[in-house]
């Protein structure tokens, strides 16, 4: 009976059978499939809130000057980060974390937005919406250097078909005219793509919130005094408009906006995560027609079937 017993117990360990019977594999799936829609979820969510930056941005310059609005934004959304931060007292991050927020830092906290800020005032939304059909392309090119993700061939025909699209849309919606905005915009999409890429890295090791926040934190020496000295310069007209894009670039876009985006990469990978972004540039149109005023063409729905049809294939290949 004892050498049964043995051998009945040699069988689990070899095919890591657990007490209840079912194998772990099995019992790890539906876990793992949980946690891959979650991150889809949050970095959907991550879009949306990314979407509505564009938009926010041109009712914040209706008050604001370019170069206060960025300042002010970043250093409202490093005092609700750091007030998170001291409210739950997270420890600082480890050392060999700080290089990677300082990147995180000087691409999606200040590189950024005072890059598409600066396009924003002689460009419309539509045509600084080439930038975000440009991203997540970069943001998957970088993560493939940076991180060593390969994605499947299928992705990245699915990824660079989506770009296209998406570009050749905005680009059209434009009028297919270049502007001298243009020079900020692509500079805004390598820092951000950075920034982007190392955020999703190393939210696999700190949680996102905690990623931005300190992100955040570490740009605020500089935030305080840019803001002193901007604001002493440029003249402020509080409006309705103005305020509400302040406050959600600041805390909408900057902020929580970031923790689910990072918290999404670092469950679903970087490259599926970023191609989510596919779609960010046709939300953000629909949102200058809702909030600005501006005006579509035709091709927008036949465009964002199409992104629709790339962003699923990306989500069913290997990332």
């Amino acid at each position: 009976m004892r050498a049964k017993g043995s051998a009945t117990a040699v069988t689990a360990i070899a095919v890591d059978v657990p007490p209840s019977g079912v194998p772990a594999s099995a019992e790890g799936a539906p876990d793992t499939a949980r946690r891959a829609r979650s991150g889809l979820l949050q970095a959907a969510l991550g879009v949306v809130a990314f979407s509505l930056t564009f938009p926010a941005t041109a009712w914040g310059l209706e008050g604001f000057g370019a170069w206060s609005l960025v300042p002010v934004r970043s250093m409202l959304g490093a005092l609700i980060a750091g007030g998170c931060l001291l409210a739950l007292r997270v420890p600082p991050p480890a050392r060999r974390h700080w290089p990677g927020l300082a990147v995180v830092g000087g691409g999606v906290v200040v590189g950024f937005p005072l890059l598409t800020t600066l396009a924003l005032r002689t460009s419309t939304t539509a045509h600084a919406a080439v930038v975000v059909g440009l991203l997540p392309l970069t943001t998957a090119l970088l993560s493939a250097l940076r991180v060593g993700a390969r994605p499947s061939r299928t992705f990245w025909a699915a990824a660079l078909a989506g770009a296209a699209a998406v570009v050749g849309f905005t680009v059209q919606q434009s009028g297919g005219a270049l502007s001298t905005a243009d020079t900020y915009l692509f500079g805004a999409l390598l820092v951000c793509a950075a920034g982007y890429t190392e955020g999703g890295r190393l939210a696999r090791e700190i949680p996102g919130w905690q990623v931005i926040g300190w992100a955040l934190v570490l740009c605020l020496p500089l935030s305080v005094p840019a803001t002193a000295l901007a604001l002493s310069y440029e003249p402020v007209r509080l409006t309705v408009h103005s305020v509400a894009g302040l406050l959600w670039v600041a805390a909408g876009s900057q902020f929580l906006g970031m923790v689910v985006w990072y918290r999404g990469m670092a469950a679903v990978g970087i490259p599926k995560a970023s191609q989510l972004q596919l779609a960010q540039p046709l939300l953000t149109l629909v949102w200058s027609v809702l909030l600005l005023g501006e005006r579509l063409t035709p091709a927008a729905p036949v465009t964002a079937a199409a992104v629709l049809v790339c962003i699923a294939v990306t989500q069913r290949t290997r990332g």
